[in-house]
C-alpha cells in the first residue's frame, strides 16, 4: 500500500482557505460573488488581531485593502474642523468596511480605529477592483448594498428628528438583541459609554440623564454596562412610536 505525505503546511492552508471563504459568504456584499470569486479573495486574505486604540487607516490614506470584521468593534470617524471627531458608524462582526474607497479614487474617505479587541480579514482592494471589473453583476450588487445602507443612514437621521433622546437609546439597544425573542432580555453594551453617546449623537450627560429617563419609562433595569429587561416588547413600543420602520427591523446595531 502506497502511503502519500501532506505536509501540515499545506493541510493548515487548505483549513485556512476554507475559513476565510465561509467568512466572506456570510457577508450580504460578497455572498453575490461566485465560489471562484470568493476563493480567489480569500487566497490573498490576512488574518490580523488588533488591540483596543489601533488606527487602521485614517481619511485621505491610500487604499491598498479593506476590511472584514470577524470579531470586535470599529470605529469609522472623520475629524471636523475643531478637531473632535464625528462617529461615522460603529461595526461590529460581519460587517466590511473600507471596501467604498473604489468609489473614491482608492482613497479612504473615513479614518478606522479598533475600539473593542478586534480579529479582521484584511483584503486587497485591487482583488475585488479585478472582479467587480470581470463581472458587471457584482458591480450591481455593490450598489444595492450601499444603497440599502445608505438608507439605514437616512433612518438614522431620522431618529434625530422625530425620536426622543431615551427612544433612540431604546432602538440602539433593540438592534443589539435577537427581535424575534419576545420573551426576557439581557445584554451587556457592547463598548464605552461615551462613545455610544457620541454614535447617537448625544453628548454623555444627555445619554447619561435619557438613560435614565428610559429605565423608568420602560422598567429595564441597569447595572453598569449590563441592562436586563422583563419583555422586547415593552421596549418597542416605547421606542419605535415614533419611527417609520416596522418592528421587528433590520438593521444591526452599530
Amino acid at each position: 500500500m502506497a502511503f502519500i505525505k501532506v505536509s501540515m503546511d499545506a493541510l493548515h492552508a487548505d483549513t485556512t482557505l476554507s475559513n476565510y471563504m465561509h467568512h466572506l459568504a456570510e457577508v450580504p456584499l460578497l455572498r453575490q460573488c461566485t465560489p471562484a470569486q470568493r476563493q480567489h479573495l480569500a487566497q490573498h486574505a490576512r488574518l490580523e488581531h488588533h488591540a483596543k486604540g489601533k488606527v487602521l487607516f485614517l481619511s485621505g490614506d491610500r487604499a491598498d485593502h479593506f476590511f472584514l470584521v470577524l470579531t470586535g468593534w470599529v470605529k469609522l470617524y472623520r475629524e471636523t474642523l475643531d478637531g473632535m471627531q464625528a462617529i461615522v458608524d460603529v461595526l461590529p462582526a460581519g460587517h466590511l468596511f473600507g471596501e467604498t474607497a473604489l468609489f473614491e479614487e482608492n482613497v479612504f474617505p473615513f479614518s478606522a480605529e479598533v475600539i473593542e479587541p478586534a480579529t479582521l480579514l484584511r483584503l486587497p482592494i485591487a482583488v475585488l477592483s479585478d472582479e467587480i471589473s470581470k463581472d458587471p453583476a457584482l458591480a450591481l450588487a455593490m450598489l444595492r448594498v450601499m444603497v440599502q445602507y445608505r438608507r439605514q443612514q437616512d433612518q438614522e437621521l431620522e431618529h434625530t428628528k422625530l425620536q426622543s433622546a431615551p427612544q433612540r437609546i431604546g432602538c440602539f439597544l433593540l438592534r443589539l438583541l435577537d427581535q424575534r425573542n419576545q420573551g426576557p432580555f439581557s445584554l451587556n453594551l457592547p463598548y464605552d459609554k461615551t462613545l455610544i453617546a457620541s454614535r447617537l449623537g448625544m453628548q454623555p450627560e444627555t445619554f447619561s440623564r435619557a438613560l435614565t429617563r428610559l429605565k423608568d419609562e420602560t422598567g429595564i433595569r441597569i447595572s453598569g454596562a449590563r441592562i436586563e429587561g422583563d419583555a422586547i416588547s415593552q421596549l418597542a413600543i416605547y421606542a419605535c412610536g415614533a419611527c417609520s420602520s416596522t418592528f421587528p427591523c433590520k438593521d444591526k446595531a452599530g
